[in-house]
């Protein structure tokens, strides 16, 4: 059964009663597009829709469920401060602003497999999930997530596709989460990668929906199945899009469970792990403007790196962060990747020039160890210095603590 969480249209004017100050710590670098989620004080009798910051001047704030990576059962409450220097304290106050007209908020459209993500209008994310179908195996074989720039008119993410010769690799698609070696039960494999031998991964629910002023959430129940069709585990897939300026931020969680006695993820960093893939004009016109940024700087035209079991080039393992600048429509853009410390590893990376990165690991899943990741996105028109991604990077991999 879907949640789904509705933003109020007006806004009461009202100041929460015995509204609890706030401090946020900022972590051990200087940090960018700083998501700030808090358990909602105690002491607060009504919903804020705003902190107020030591200058006098607002952010929104949310108040929302738990997100599947927050620990706890009670609501949150969620805003973006735009910087933060390392180690510096600011001080903010929950704060309930009146609104003649309600500000611009994030809503959800769904119809016939999709779910379509917009905030004032503009879209940001699709969930491209219609239930799995045998007549039509190639197009419905797993769910992904199209990315759209910030203007919401330009489609930076692949999609999918009827046949298999539709184009370059057209099984990467959007941001996607597959592995293409899983052993299972009796000697039984699955590659949900590339949806070979009937195997597939279908969403079988959309179990919530949160929109409000700073942020659009989603979770759905997804099963992954093999050649003969029945589910040999399960996962919850959370994506959530924030209302941030200069770019699109995109937090990434999932948890994989199975009830079997193990289900054994392998594979390579080419088609393993959680990827982003570009539109397909990159691959078809554009594959030689494309270039990654990384920690250690900028990368050449066309030039990539990735893992190799025989070399095992540190440069590819356990990167914090990767970014691929790639042009669409005669625009460049830039995707920034980056993933979770708390993620299993070692992870091992890939970049391709037609805009396909990610990295990947081997994972065990049992009933008492299921899988959990999270990582982040973020998408921009234009490039990125190294020092822009890695403050974004740090608000994620160390995040600013709430006391």
């Amino acid at each position: 059964m879907t949640r789904l969480v509705a933003p109020l249209l007006v806004l009461l004017a009202a100041a929460p009663a015995h509204a609890q100050r706030l401090t946020v710590v900022g972590g051990p670098a200087d940090a960018a597009q700083v998501v700030v989620s808090t358990p909602l004080p105690a002491t607060t009798s009504v919903a804020p829709n705003a902190v107020t910051l030591p200058d006098g001047t607002h952010v929104p704030a949310q108040v929302v469920p738990p997100a599947l990576a927050d620990k706890g059962k009670g609501s949150r409450l969620v805003f973006v401060l735009p910087q933060m220097k390392a180690g510096a304290e600011v001080a903010v106050l929950p704060t309930m602003l009146n609104y003649v007209k309600a500000p611009p908020q994030f809503q959800f459209a769904q119809q016939a497999g999709l779910t379509n993500v917009a905030f004032d209008g503009r879209s940001v994310l699709q969930f491209f999930a219609p239930r799995h179908d045998e007549k039509d195996h190639y197009y419905t074989f797993k769910p992904f997530h199209h990315v759209f720039d910030p203007t919401g008119k330009v489609l930076l993410t692949n999609g999918s596709a009827k046949d298999p010769k539709d184009g370059t690799f057209p099984h990467h698609r959007g941001l996607f989460f597959a592995w293409n070696k899983i052993n299972y039960g009796d000697k039984k494999t699955a590659d949900v990668w590339h949806g070979t031998n009937k195997v597939f991964a279908e969403a079988r629910e959309m179990t919530e929906m949160v929109g409000g002023e700073v942020l659009g959430r989603h979770r759905a129940a997804i099963t992954w199945n093999g050649p003969d069709g029945a589910a040999f585990a399960t996962e919850e897939r959370e994506v959530t899009a924030y209302a941030t300026k200069g770019g699109t931020l995109i937090d990434f969680a999932s948890v994989v469970r199975t009830e079997l006695p193990s289900v054994k993820l392998d594979g390579d960093p080419q088609h393993a792990g959680f990827h982003f893939r570009a539109n397909m004009e990159v691959a078809l016109k554009n594959a030689k403007q494309t270039y990654y940024l990384r920690p250690d700087g900028k990368g050449e035209l066309g030039a990539t790196r990735n893992w190799d079991p025989k070399g095992k080039d540190p440069k590819t393992i356990n990167l914090p962060w990767d970014a691929c600048s790639f042009v669409v429509g005669g625009k460049r853009y830039t995707v920034l990747r980056v993933g979770h410390p708390d993620n299993p590893g070692e992870a091992r990376g890939s970049e391709r020039d037609y805009g396909r990165f990610g990295d990947y690991f081997e994972y065990e899943i049992t009933p008492q160890k299921p899988l959990r990741v999270r990582y982040r996105v973020w998408a921009q028109e234009g490039e990125m210095t190294a020092a822009e991604a890695a403050a974004i990077a740090a608000a994620f991999r160390a995040p600013v603590a709430v006391k």
